[in-house]
């Protein structure tokens, strides 16, 4: 009896949950597909237009924002897998003093925000010049300490046995790393890509600091265009840009959901 209990009690708390993460989808899909007037009130007979998606396009450079979001997580990711697989491979076959402390000393970025670097960010990024770059965005991240923890965990879950098989065959380090771990490790460096590619899609306060124009800015600063208006917020073109920016991220999870999930229960983190 009380089994069930806890089981319906889980349920009714999924079910909660699951509607408050759903409501302002709902919501954003709702006023988007209808009138301005229609944003704030119900009507089962409302009208429906696509004139909100079309007036959000020309009211800011959306293919611009597009492609520079684009580039930035494809640049960021492509450096986060080259950097995290060649330190979670050091720190999980590689034995050398003082290997402990410096894993020790990644964990500890896990502790801090990124927002409390934002200043020093910035001093980094005007010294070398790359002010207002998509460079400049993505380079404070292309070090992932979350990435090389997930990656040394995955990586330590291998068996020896293969390994010594390889340099058996004449394999050195980095053809083992490569043919062995590299391919082994696959579905842990998808739930990690479908991560940082989430992150950095959203990512809205360091883009704002490092950009000034609209060359170098992503999706999410160019959302705020519509939040600045001098005739009030349009709720209804505000939903139909946002579902444009985020529609991407949602069909990909749709996608890849049942990947996602098993990608992290199979990554060995325990």
């Amino acid at each position: 009896m009380i089994g069930r209990v806890g089981n319906a009690f889980e349920h009714a708390a999924a079910w909660l949950l699951g509607l408050l993460w759903v409501a302002p989808l709902l919501y954003a899909i709702w006023a988007a597909v209808h009138p301005q007037g229609y944003s704030v009130r119900f009507d089962l007979f409302a009208p429906l237009t696509l004139e909100n998606f079309a007036a959000a396009w020309d009211a800011a450079p959306f293919a611009r924002y597009f492609l520079n979001t684009f580039v930035l997580v494809t640049m960021v990711l492509v450096a986060q897998f080259v950097l995290c697989t060649l330190a979670a491979f050091a720190f999980a076959r590689s034995e050398f003093r003082g290997s402990g402390l410096l894993f020790g000393l990644v964990l500890l970025q896990l502790m801090i925000m990124p927002d409390v670097l934002l200043v020093e960010n910035y001093r980094s990024m005007r010294a070398l010049g790359l002010v207002d770059t998509i460079l400049a965005i993505g380079l404070p991240y292309m070090a992932s300490a979350f990435g090389i923890f997930l990656l040394r965990q995955t990586f330590k879950q291998i068996p020896r046995e293969l390994e010594e098989a390889a340099r058996v065959e004449g394999c050195g380090t980095m053809a083992i790393l490569l043919r062995v771990y590299v391919p082994l490790a696959k579905p842990t460096y998808l739930a990690y890509g479908l991560t940082s590619v989430s992150y950095h899609w959203n990512n809205f306060l360091w883009p704002l600091v490092i950009t000034n124009t609209v060359e170098t800015r992503p999706l999410t600063v160019g959302l705020s265009v519509f939040a600045s208006t001098d005739q009030g917020i349009d709720w209804a073109i505000i939903s139909a840009a946002t579902l444009m920016t985020s529609a991407p991220l949602l069909l990909g999870f749709l996608m890849f959901q049942r990947q996602f999930v098993q990608s992290f229960m199979r990554a060995g983190i325990r």
